[in-house]
């Protein structure tokens, strides 16, 4: 099935009705006669979506829609809303409840597929981003959502300026973000920092009929837009496109005729969602990183370092030009922790990756894959260069001893194996983990001798 739906109406005709429409579009359907019905079956079941009637013998549709949106177990579960009454004032009081659409009776089908379509593609998109919120929280990795948000900008694409105008005129007392009118080609450019609106309104009709739907898709593809949703505004008369729209990414569709207050509101409800998607887009974003990144030292871990040299090896594969590889390891590291303790342990680690990360170029690899061992691949990379540059980190480290709190000074040693990647047939046999194995006897060999030296894999030159 392509989702759950559960169908709120107290006449039993009209549920049949609903079940027979959906069901030919592949929804499973749950159904209710009343209020107190639809928040229990809400509350159980979680659907996907809640189709609702305003008039319900017991509680109010309004009343229903609050309390679902009050609810943490159903908040996130968008509700349509369906009235006999085409009166202003049931849409409003509707949006005011929380319901992401009101559709009148005799309701338009196709339209009515389309934008439960729309809520539920929306609704998949928040519930993927929010499962890696909640994830990353539960390993604390993630910031709790910050309650503040100031004011946004509405972009206000119309086919002439003047009209552009008059929506500002209209909209500018009810919706407490700014509004800039932009013309189709302001919107497409270059937008710094700033200046990318949270969220469009279009008109449907630009240079041509039905021309908002290419500008919609034109905005989709940009990078700097394509998270901010679009409102298209109908032209009279202009239902026949509404369903194209909803297919196609509107994420609204406005009759800029209709009570300002109404239209707010539907603007206010797309913001509030635009940032919740924002932020969660944020925390994934955030999740990754430090899911990959050393937090004492700065320096890519392990799970990121061992997948990159693979990359780097695939790379000189193809291309036939040489890498190498650096394992490196502090010296006697026991010591410091024993001696000045763990505290100034993390200071030496730290100082460390710093000095070894100044040394290598932005695109050679450097993370830290044990508790004082260090990876360095360098791409394109000869043998010479490869060792100048393991003494050069090795100097880097022990030339200058590392001040800790306190005023002490600890110095600091490197050993180093080097091992050079071999051609394409035999590095593609030999691996990552081959490649890997023969630094690290490289190092071996480097503290049975002595430590503080830069020992050469017997292959590598």
């Amino acid at each position: 099935m392509a989702g759950k739906i559960l169908i709120v109406d107290d006449v039993a005709t009209n549920r049949i009705v609903l079940k027979v429409k959906l069901a030919s579009a592949f929804y499973d359907t749950l159904q209710a006669a009343t209020g107190a019905e639809a928040i229990a079956l809400a509350r159980k079941e979680r659907p996907d979506l809640v189709l609702l009637d305003v008039a319900l013998p017991d509680i109010g549709g309004a009343e229903v829609c609050r309390r679902l949106k009050s609810d943490p177990a159903t908040r996130d579960i968008p509700v349509v809303m369906i009235t006999a009454l085409p009166d202003p004032s049931h849409r409003i009081a509707a949006l005011r409840a929380g319901a992401e659409e009101l559709f009148c009776k005799p309701v338009d089908e196709l339209v009515l597929l389309a934008r439960l379509r729309s809520l539920l593609r929306a609704r998949e998109s928040e519930a993927e981003l929010g499962l890696g919120d909640d994830t990353y929280r539960e390993f604390g990795l993630a910031e709790a959502p910050m309650p503040f948000a100031g004011a946004g900008l509405i972009g206000l694409v119309a086919a002439r300026a003047e009209t552009g105008l008059a929506w500002k005129r209209v909209l500018q007392p009810h919706v407490g973000h700014r509004l800039l009118v932009m013309d189709r080609d302001a919107a497409l450019g270059d937008l710094h920092e700033g200046e990318v609106p949270d969220l469009f309104i279009v008109a449907a009709d630009l240079v041509r009929p039905g021309d908002g739907l290419r500008f919609m898709s034109e905005l989709r593809s940009r990078h700097t837009t394509r998270f901010s949703p679009v409102c298209l505004a109908l032209p009279e008369g202009g239902c026949d496109i509404s369903a194209t729209a909803l297919d196609l990414g509107a994420c609204d569709l406005l009759d800029m005729s209709a009570d300002p207050a109404e239209i707010a509101l539907r603007l206010q409800g797309q913001m509030r969602r635009k940032r919740q998607a924002d932020r969660l887009r944020h925390s994934v974003a955030d999740g990754l990183r430090l899911a990959t990144i050393d937090p004492l030292t700065g320096l890519h871990n392990r799970r990121y370092g061992l997948p990159c040299m693979e990359r780097i090896a695939l790379r000189a594969a193809d291309t036939g030009r040489p890498f190498a590889v650096l394992l490196i390891d502090l010296d006697r590291f026991k010591l410091v922790n024993d001696g000045w303790g763990h505290a100034a342990g993390d200071t030496v680690l730290a100082e460390v990756a710093g000095r070894l990360r100044q040394e290598l170029r932005a695109g050679d690899l450097l993370a830290r894959i044990g508790g004082e061992e260090f990876l360095a691949a360098l791409p394109d990379t000869g043998f010479e260069t490869a060792h100048g540059v393991a003494e050069r980190l090795r100097h880097a480290v022990c030339d200058r001893p590392v001040r800790i709190r306190g005023g002490d000074s600890v110095p600091v040693t490197l050993s180093i194996g080097l091992a050079m990647g071999r051609g394409a047939a035999e590095g593609r046999a030999e691996g990552v983990q081959g490649l890997m194995a023969r630094a690290d006897r490289a190092l071996l060999a480097a503290k049975a001798e002595g430590r503080n030296q830069v020992k050469l894999d017997r292959s590598a030159a």
